[in-house]
Formats: C-alpha cells, structure tokens, sequence
C-alpha cells in the first residue's frame, strides 16, 4: 500500500534534479523499492550532472566493485578542465568581489555599476555572464555554498531578466539543499512575485512555473517552522489552486494536511472543502479521501479506516514523513500531529449530528481503546473545547446545547462578504490591467 501512494514519479518531473536526491534517501531508508533500483536511479540522475565521484562511489556500491567505468574516469577528467577553463573566465570579476574596498563601489543602480566596472577594472558583461556559467557549473558539482553566493552576486549586477530569474531558481534550489529554510523562504516569495508579475509569453508557461513554485515550495514548507500556514496562504490562492486542480491533483495531499495540522481552522478550510467534492471522483489519496468521509459523505466507518491509510501515508511521504531523533528515541511529528486533528474531525462532526453517543460506538470510530477515548474526551471537556458530560453508567457523551451567538453570526458573515469583495475587486483590477497592456 505504501508503494501504491508514493507521489515521487509524480513529484520529481517538476524538480531540479538535485532536488530529487532527498527524495531517494527517503525511499531508500524506508525501502519502498529495491535497493538496486534506487542506487540504479541515482546512478542516472548524477549521469545528468557533474558530481561524477558521488555518481563512481554508488556505482562502486551497486556493483560491489572497486571498477568504475572508463567513460565515468574520462567524465571526471573532462569536468575537472572545463571547471578550470570556467574560474579562470570568471576570475576578474571574482576578484574584484572578494575585494572589501572595490566591492563597498558597487550601487543600487545596475547601469552605473556596469559603466564603473567597465572604466575603472575592465569588466564587461563576458564577465559577468562568465560568473554566471561558473555559478552554474558549481551548482552542478554539487558545491551549493559557492554557487548561492556566486548567483546573488550575479543577480546583483545583471541585466538580463531572464538569465536573473534562472539565477534565483538556482539560488533557491541552492538554500533548500542547505536546507537554509529561512532564506530559501525569502527567495520562493521573490520568485512568486516575479512569477505573478511577469508578462508571458503564453499563460500556460506562468501555469508551468507555479506548478514548479509550489513543488519546490514542499522542502521548505514542511521544515519551516511557519510552513504549515504558509503552504495554506499560498496554494489556497486562486490562481495556484486552479493550477493545482488543472495540472497537479496530488499537491491536494499537502493543502489537506496542512489544514488538518494547523490548529487556527482558518475560514478558507470550508471553502477547499469544495474542491474536495469536487475532486474526490478524479484523485484518489487517503488524505483527501479522509477528508470527503468526513464532510461530504458523512461515512465514519470510512472515515476510521482512512485514518488508519493516512498514518501510513504519512510515514512514507518525504515531506510528511519527517523523523526526529531525540537519543534512543524517534518521533514522526506531524504524523502524531495529524493523527490528534483527525480524531477530533470526526469527533466534531459525530457530535454535531448526534445529541447522546455511545462511548464504545466513538471509541472504534476514533480507533481508540475505550479508556483511551474516555480519557481524550474528557481532556477536551476539560480544555474547553467541549460542551458535553458524560454519563459513566450509561457510559455516553451527552452533548450540551451550543446556540451560536447572533452577534458572532453577524461578523463571521461579514468577514465572508469583505473576503468575497476584495476577491471580486482584485479580479476586476487585474482585469483592467491585462486590457491596459493590450
């Protein structure tokens, strides 16, 4: 089952392929594929760059052999010269970077740096796109510290809008594999600014790279500390859910997650319910499907056993499946996490329906022991987030009354209403600037 809702093939198309090497330490460790085929799809990924030692130590590993191939020797060679022939094409202007006094030159305005690179150290635009190529091959190497560097400094004295956005995928790809959360977050919201901004040359290319954004954006989102809210901000938005549903379906697993993770329920959870119904025929995930059991069909009795697919699921996705190792112990986080919402989904929506519940009938729903659930029900009675008693001789909840307040009712539609305008208002602007561009 593990196997069957692996998204990798899904998921590796829309990476670099640097990106995709985590992913393979992942199923390795958790052996969802034989050995030999991940250490085979490494082998071709490397073959792709120019880490060609990392690519001669697994084959060495598949093998069980000291032998490398010859063409990977020659490989070597080739890569260790062009590298050369590289740094000495970028080296005036790397010299001139690395010097305090002449770097403390440069301005905020591109054009009088490239007039003053010019006239003062002979260093023109070969220059700087030779950095660029040599920022690049690093990157390749598998050197990611030199290359983040090399590609800001780039970005900084480029004129090339589209060269300086291949930079930034670059230096974000860079700062995710130094797992730099913070400042691979500053770039993805660069990126997105720049990808919601840009004029196109047709919208499915804009469509493309926000599918690129958002599978990029799974790295940093579930290691962030603020990434199971921020992942909500941005693939929530109309534009990238509409992407989502179009061309990538199984990013859903990560939306839903996140909303069942994220304690503030936010007003926009009623809202991707919808788009759950919607979808649940086309795609099919635990996850999501939870989710529909839950809302849509009311169905508890699958509702459990999706939960029981879930944890697995979870266990077993490189984003979600996160170990934390505290001395002999080991944790999955976000897998307890979710697993504590789920329960208080169904729990929440079985007490909206039913005013007395048998405690046993809620204790298989929630795959709970009896004493278990007795004791998690009255913690939640306890914390306030529960109108309820219960009865130990009949051993049942009974639900208290909860008349929503008509002043609460007021604000929570008028908080409905001002989101609709500014969705509505926002649309209209765009609207008009597309025909102003026209």
């Amino acid at each position: 089952m593990a196997a069957k809702y692996d998204l990798t093939q899904r998921i590796a198309p829309q990476l670099d392929r640097h990106l995709v090497f985590p992913l393979l330490e992942f199923l390795q460790e958790k052996g969802l594929y034989a050995e030999e085929d991940i250490l085979k799809a490494k082998i071709d990924l490397l073959n792709q760059t120019n880490m060609v030692d990392y690519a001669m130590d697994i084959h060495k590993s598949l093998y069980r052999s000291d032998d490398v191939p010859q063409d990977m020797v020659d490989r070597r060679a080739e890569v260790v010269g062009r590298l050369k022939a590289l740094e000495e094409g970028a080296a005036p202007l790397m010299a001139f970077l690395q010097n305090p006094s002449a770097y403390q030159e440069l301005r905020a305005d591109k054009q009088y740096n490239l007039q003053m690179l010019n006239d003062r150290y002979q260093i023109g635009t070969e220059q700087i796109e030779a950095l660029y190529q040599y920022a690049k091959f690093q990157f390749e190497c598998g050197n990611y510290s030199g290359a983040a560097d090399y590609l800001y400094q780039y970005r900084a004295l480029s004129t090339n809008s589209d060269r300086s956005l291949s930079a930034l995928w670059g230096k974000l790809a860079a700062e995710i594999l130094m797992q730099n959360w913070d400042i691979a977050l500053e770039e993805l919201n660069r990126l997105k600014e720049i990808i919601d901004s840009k004029n196109f040359s047709s919208p499915m290319n804009q469509v493309q790279c926000r599918i690129w954004l958002m599978h990029w954006s799974l790295f940093i989102f579930f290691n962030h500390e603020n990434g199971r809210m921020l992942i909500i901000d941005l693939f929530n938005q109309d534009k990238y859910l509409n992407a989502i549903q179009t061309n990538a379906p199984h990013l859903l697993r990560y939306l839903a997650t996140a909303f069942i993770v994220n304690k503030r329920r936010r007003p926009q959870f009623k809202e991707f319910l919808k788009v759950i119904q919607q979808e649940q025929y086309l795609f099919e995930d635990p996850i999501t499907e939870f989710l529909a059991c839950i809302y849509v069909n009311y169905d508890f009795d699958g509702a459990q056993k999706k939960m029981k697919e879930c944890e697995e699921v979870i266990l077993n996705d490189p984003f979600l499946g996160k170990r934390i190792e505290e001395g002999n112990f080991a944790s999955v986080p976000l897998r307890d996490e979710f697993l504590e919402n789920a329960r208080l989904f169904i729990f929440e929506t079985y007490c909206r329906i039913h005013q007395r519940i048998d405690m046993g009938v809620l204790a298989e729903k929630l795959n709970l022991n009896y004493d278990e659930a007795e004791r998690w029900i009255l913690n939640l009675i306890r914390t306030s987030k529960l109108e309820a008693k219960i009865d130990s001789e009949t051993g049942t909840i009974i639900m208290e009354p909860n008349h929503t307040n008509v002043y609460e009712q007021l604000i929570d539609h008028t908080k409905a209403l001002s989101g609709r305008t500014y969705k509505l208002v926002s649309q209209l602007l765009e609207h008009a600037q597309t025909q102003a561009a026209r």
